[in-house]
């Protein structure tokens, strides 16, 4: 059901979106997801999927990302402070990686399935 192509696409543009576009990001994924839905051409709950898919990846990767640089903060002295610090707050974390987990899959699926349902008037 996924098209995986659609799916990579728009998990680029989501990291991109994270990456540099920050303060923009409720309107980035909004776009993001819309292109998604409408590259993957597979009507209102394909694009729904596709582009909620998308979104799940790009969060569990700003995720690692993010804990990488916490974790490794870019000196030797910053691997153990970084450590102790994940850990303690490792809950807390967890916790705000499935609420952004959710809500990008929110908001792109939601526009994906625009770009889903007008992509299926093409054909």
């Amino acid at each position: 059901m996924a098209k995986w192509s659609a799916v990579f696409i728009g998990f680029i543009l989501a990291i991109i979106v994270k990456a540099f576009f920050a303060p923009y990001e409720f309107i980035g994924l909004l776009i993001v997801g819309f292109i998604t839905g409408y590259i993957a051409h597979s009507g209102i709950l394909g694009g729904l999927w596709n582009a909620a898919l998308a979104g799940a990846l790009g969060t569990i990767l700003a995720a690692v990302l993010f804990i990488l640089v916490a974790t490794f903060g870019g000196s030797f002295a910053g691997l153990f402070g970084g450590l102790t610090g994940f850990t303690i707050s490792g809950v807390t974390s967890l916790i705000a990686v499935v609420e952004t987990l959710i809500y990008y899959a929110i908001v792109m699926g939601i526009t994906g399935a625009v770009g889903g349902a007008l992509a299926s008037k093409d054909k």
